[in-house]
């Protein structure tokens, strides 16, 4: 017969369902919002076509407007909307290079934040209790150098930003470290799209050209306004590149000093 009492074990079950919550509400939040198509509403086509009245709105609403814009930031990363880059285009156009830039790296740092809280309240907490040797040795490695690590996955996109919100969460980084590395290493890279944001005006009049030229010769049943954001690249998003491998040079200094001292 178990030594602990009833009203323990059930308070336990409560507590071990209670810190899934709210990776499941992000979840069904995140289901729904594929659902309804959400993020097919955020592109740089419909930013453009509707850019007049979006300005006329700025101009009214010159204090709500950045804080709309990074509540709508927050949701989208929270939900992992793959729309990031096309709203830190959308913030330089609107806001300039400086408070597109500001307003997007708060945007997404909170909800990273939000993800990184959730997924350790559930996963982190469920894997550390279970864990395996490979799994702590991994958790240990990762810890020890936590914040180049994050300044690493941050500033290179090898991984996507939903597998870099989540994975933290799952290695056991501190809240802190996860927030410092998380605001440094997307500054450069972010500020690199809102500055192009900033001169979007021109990409889309030349857009906009090239669209009224043809429905002038085809009609407009045969034309598609576009703007490529790939065109949008730019050499500071290969210098934030090339930061985050600077960024594992301690990792790789600690460990060649230990195989030196091992040796």
């Amino acid at each position: 017969m178990s030594s602990v009492p009833e009203p323990t074990r059930v308070s336990g079950r409560h507590a071990s369902l209670a810190r899934w919550v709210p990776l499941l509400l992000i979840c069904l939040a995140m289901v729904l919002a594929y659902a309804l198509g959400w993020h097919k509403y955020v592109t740089l086509e419909r930013i453009a076509t509707h850019r007049a009245a979006i300005k006329a709105f700025l101009t009214d609403h010159a204090l709500l407007a950045p804080l709309l814009y990074v509540c709508l930031y927050v949701v989208a990363i929270a939900l992992s909307l793959p729309i990031g880059l096309v709203l830190t285009l959308t913030g330089g156009l609107l806001f300039g290079w400086l408070l597109g830039g500001v307003c997007a790296v708060v945007g997404a740092t909170v909800g990273a934040t939000i993800i990184f809280l959730a997924a350790r309240s559930s996963l982190g907490e469920a894997l550390g209790e279970k864990a395996g040797p490979w799994l702590t040795k991994l958790r240990e490695g990762f810890k020890d150098n936590a914040l180049s690590y994050m300044l690493f996955l941050r500033l290179v996109p090898i991984f996507p930003f939903w597998l870099v919100n989540l994975a933290p969460a799952v290695l056991g980084v501190p809240l802190k470290v996860y927030v410092l590395g998380t605001v440094v290493g997307i500054l450069p890279g972010t500020f690199a799209i809102a500055s192009a944001g900033a001169g979007l005006d021109s990409i889309i009049a030349a857009a906009q050209a090239e669209f009224d030229a043809c429905v002038a010769t085809r009609g407009a049943a045969l034309c598609k306004f576009e703007i490529h954001a790939g065109s949008l690249a730019t050499r500071e998003l290969l210098i934030a590149a090339v930061l985050g491998f600077v960024a594992l040079v301690p990792v790789a200094y600690k460990k060649w000093r230990m195989r030196q001292a091992g040796g």
